[in-house]
């Protein structure tokens, strides 16, 4: 198979916001065990970065919704697909070195969609599919707030007799293997859609014939989201550690595991939704059934305003680089 300087550029970059992704994310599999002290920083990253790595390998059914669900691929070129990229790429970082937890998925779509419009016009947009990730991706984050309550109020009543010493012992160990599974459900959800994206520039360069994500695509957006992961975003870590609210071990333990249900559950349905949001969501839905005034609002007011914003500045850019390289094109 010949590959050409245009595609090896958009795997490139695609490989980079991937990167950027686990960098911003690495706060959503491991802010909660790094700040209750169950596990350091770097045995937390590694542990991190391993399970993405794994979990990307699970499915495709999330690579399959990006790469053919929301655009029409046949109108798609490869300079679309690389604009896209761009655009999600310079948001994710922009928000990482803000120590602002936001959306990748919010980012790649709005990109995709602002490209795509701005080489083919809406026809190119596919609504259905469009219309149930907006969906889910609104959705998710309610729902997970709501899991988060009801996990944290249920288990209160549980534990209300036990001494404090035993609770952070038992759930600092529990809390270990809820971290990994927000770690392995990350890599389910995330790392696939860059898997869609390349394959969808795959498709449209006619270096293959179907949509289906080739093995060597799987391995290096597994490996590039776990780099990411285990390089770490330490001030979202620190944001969403200790910026929301006071985190014990049963917090933690509780809002990583709400939040593993709530990505597996999405994964299995092969809607991509956001990482960030579900745990940033079962955070709040914790400290609300901890205490009143458990959760720093000010802070989530920050987060929610970055959330807004992250689709349209996505959408305007990818539209925007797409508007003048056709216009460069057109007026040598």
């Amino acid at each position: 198979m010949e590959f050409h300087l245009l595609i090896i550029t958009v795997i490139i970059v695609a490989i980079f916001f991937d990167f950027t992704n686990g960098w911003n994310d690495s706060a959503n599999a491991i802010a909660t065990v790094v700040s209750t002290r169950v596990l350091s920083p770097l045995q937390a990253v590694m542990m991190a970065g391993t399970l993405d790595f794994i979990g990307a390998y699970f499915s495709t059914r999330v690579a399959m919704t990006v790469g053919k669900g929301i655009v029409d691929p046949a109108t798609v070129t490869q300079y679309v697909v690389l604009f896209a990229m761009i655009a999600a790429t310079m948001w994710v970082a922009l928000a990482t070195l803000k120590g602002l937890p936001i959306s990748a998925s919010h980012s790649l779509i709005g990109g995709l969609i602002g490209a795509a419009v701005g080489q083919a016009g809406l026809s190119v947009i596919k609504w259905n599919g469009l219309t149930t990730v907006l969906l889910a991706l609104l959705i998710s984050p309610m729902l997970g707030m709501a899991v988060g309550f009801v996990m944290m109020t249920v288990l209160k009543r549980l534990i209300a007799n036990c001494s404090y010493s035993k609770i952070n012992r038992v759930f600092g160990k529990l809390q270990i293997f809820s971290s990994g599974l927000v770690s392995l459900s990350h890599g389910t959800n995330d790392a696939q859609k860059v898997m869609g994206i390349i394959t969808l520039a795959l498709f449209s360069g006619g270096y293959i014939t179907e949509m289906q994500v080739p093995f060597w695509v799987k391995v290096i957006c597994a490996t590039a989201i776990a780099l990411g992961t285990a390089f770490g975003g330490w001030k979202v870590i620190k944001t969403i550690g200790t910026g929301l609210m006071d985190l014990r071990p049963v917090h933690g333990s509780v809002a990583e595991t709400s939040a593993a249900a709530v990505l597996f559950s999405s994964a299995a349905l092969g809607v991509p939704v956001s990482t960030t949001h579900v745990i940033t969501s079962t955070i709040v839905g914790v400290g609300a059934a901890k205490r009143r005034g458990g959760v720093r609002w000010i802070v989530g007011k920050k987060i929610l305003y970055a959330w807004i914003l992250t689709l349209p500045f996505c959408f305007l850019v990818g539209f925007g680089l797409t508007k003048a390289f056709q216009l460069i094109m057109t007026n040598p």
